[in-house]
């Protein structure tokens, strides 16, 4: 089927990227900039990663989104939560942890402007890179919200777009196996909230993604994290 992908190029978004290419046509491949402090490396990471797999890339600006959030992602005034790699999936501390990232309507926004291009570009899907380990604490990334967004498609696109992800089901161990599996080019992901030249290896984004590799056995590229950070 025909489809639009959202990428951020994390792992999440990247391996859904990846997975699209094997199940019909990817028209384009779209990277959100409202303002978070990882614009810069997630753009270049999501261009780099549509170059790769031969895919149209645009970039959408939202700069009014930043302005209406305090959300530590956008807000370099706050601290960006650095959880201890045991307490990753601590309840309450998880919680408070998501609630200091979280940007408001970021992905119904962000689906539906997906499904404007994926309407014009008639394309039955839009790919996302949500994933049930982290559903845990965002209930926009729970299969339940891909079906709520797909349901009020029906009504607001022609043709009736849907929304899908192929790792909604599957925790980030399972991502990378995945990954793995689709041979995808690991150098040119950015999985970190900050943006400087490598990823930090210190916040939650980082840790989760260390964690999944570190389950699965697999090093990860040392040119990707800082050379303190301990991100083997």
């Amino acid at each position: 089927m025909n489809s639009v992908v959202l990428l951020s190029g994390g792992l999440d978004s990247a391996v859904n990227l990846a997975y699209a290419q094997t199940e019909g046509d990817v028209r384009l491949a779209l990277t959100i900039n409202y303002g978070q402090r990882a614009a810069r490396r997630e753009i270049e990471a999501a261009g780099k990663l549509a170059e790769y797999y031969k895919i149209p890339f645009q970039v959408i600006e939202l700069p009014w989104l930043a302005e209406i959030t305090k959300t530590a992602l956008v807000n370099q005034d706050r601290q960006l939560p650095e959880p201890a790699a045991q307490d990753l999936d601590m309840g309450d501390l998880a919680t408070k942890n998501a609630a200091a990232v979280w940007v408001p309507n970021r992905n119904g926004l962000f689906v539906n402007i997906a499904a404007c291009f994926a309407e014009t570009l008639n394309c039955e899907l839009v790919i996302t890179g949500f994933n049930r380990e982290e559903a845990v604490t965002f209930a926009d990334n729970t299969p339940e919200f891909s079906a709520a967004a797909t349901a009020a498609m029906f009504y607001s696109t022609a043709n009736k777009v849907k929304v899908l992800s192929y790792t909604g089901r599957l925790d980030k161990k399972e991502i990378v196996a995945l990954g793995v599996r689709l041979g995808l080019p690991w150098e040119l992901i950015w999985s970190c909230y900050h943006g400087s030249t490598q990823m930090c290896g210190k916040c939650e984004s980082c840790l989760r993604l260390m964690r999944a590799f570190r389950k699965q056995n697999i090093d990860l590229p040392l040119s990707l994290f800082e050379t303190n950070s301990g991100g083997k």
